[in-house]
């Protein structure tokens, strides 16, 4: 009997680490987390991923699966180097995260940050199967985006290509974004640029709202979201506003890569079609004419999966499609 390929994906956030041993179906076999304590030395870090994997590797059926590699979701994670680049949130400046893996393990190791583990991932388990060309869009905390095109991950002069989140989406906004610059696309469609139009919006207009009561510091984007499902206008706003700067950036996007498809992935995609449908309609009114009607727009097909573990997984096991 033939076996089967299996890969270990890693997701390395600034609070916890957490891997699992994927096959070709998506499958996870087993895995764990643990804190990162991000304070601590990277070679800390790798110490105890190695163990934790090591040991969870007896657990599972060794004679019926072969283990073809290591892949790594994590934030400043550049693939061509194998390095992690001065993350936020952690202690560290540049390290050769794959150079030190390998110490442990006689076996391919490959890194990228979390939005190109996405799209690699949607390509091999989720909606993008059959798709070549196509952008996967995380709207968290900030804006991530993946890109294949030709079926190829678009890594750029350096690994760092697909930025979306820091094309400037509204000249001359206040509104100051992590990198520095103001009025960056990702201050207006994240999680956190949702938060702060609701709040411009409570406090420059009188219409009753549900979030009123929510004590403003303490206002997160979920809130904006239920409260935006139970017709309250003041969150409809909000989700409009932020639908109408994503739909466009979308649109100029499409203009240059062409793609087949945007996925939407992340915190803000789990609002459905209270992103999904206005994203829509306002891309399709900014796309040139020869593209309207060919780009597709859909929330992710990893969406309520462990979609961190099965991205980096993917990174190894798309070689074997």
């Amino acid at each position: 009997m033939s076996k089967l390929n299996i890969a270990v994906g890693v997701d390395i956030g600034g609070t916890n680490t957490s891997w699992g041993f994927v096959d070709e179906q998506g499958s996870i076999l087993a895995g764990g987390s643990f804190e990162t304590c991000a304070d601590e030395p990277a070679d800390k870090l790798i110490d105890r991923l190695a163990k934790a994997i090591k040991s969870d590797f007896i657990t599972i059926e060794q004679d019926k699966l072969i283990l073809k590699g290591i892949g790594i979701g994590a934030p400043n994670a550049n693939y061509i180097r194998g390095t992690i680049e001065h993350p936020p949130n952690f202690d560290w400046e540049v390290v050769n995260f794959v150079e030190m893996m390998k110490e442990h393990f006689d076996l391919p190791v490959v890194i990228t940050n979390d939005a190109n583990a996405a799209a690699v991932g949607e390509m091999i388990f989720g909606k993008a199967q059959q798709l070549k060309d196509f952008v996967v869009i995380t709207l968290g905390t900030g804006i991530g985006s993946g890109i294949i095109t030709g079926g190829n991950l678009l890594l750029g002069n350096d690994s760092i290509a697909g930025e979306l989140g820091h094309i400037t989406a509204e000249p001359g906004s206040d509104r100051k974004c992590g990198c520095g610059k103001y009025g960056c696309l990702e201050t207006f469609a994240s999680a956190t640029g949702i938060v702060k139009t609701a709040k411009k919006l409570l406090a420059h207009q009188e219409k009753q709202s549900s979030l009123r009561v929510i004590q403003i510091d303490q206002l997160a984007s979920s809130d904006i979201g239920k409260a935006a499902q139970k017709g309250d206008k003041l969150a409809l706003e909000a989700f409009d506003i932020t639908a109408k700067v994503l739909g466009a950036a979308l649109a100029n996007t499409a203009a240059i890569l062409s793609p087949q498809a945007f996925f939407l992935f992340g915190g803000l995609a789990n609002a459905g079609d209270l992103i999904l449908k206005p994203v829509k309609q306002y891309m399709e009114e900014n796309l040139p004419f020869i593209f309207k009607d060919k780009v597709d727009v859909q929330i992710s097909g990893l969406q309520d999966k462990n979609a961190a573990i099965l991205g980096a997984a993917a990174l190894i096991l798309q070689s074997e499609k």
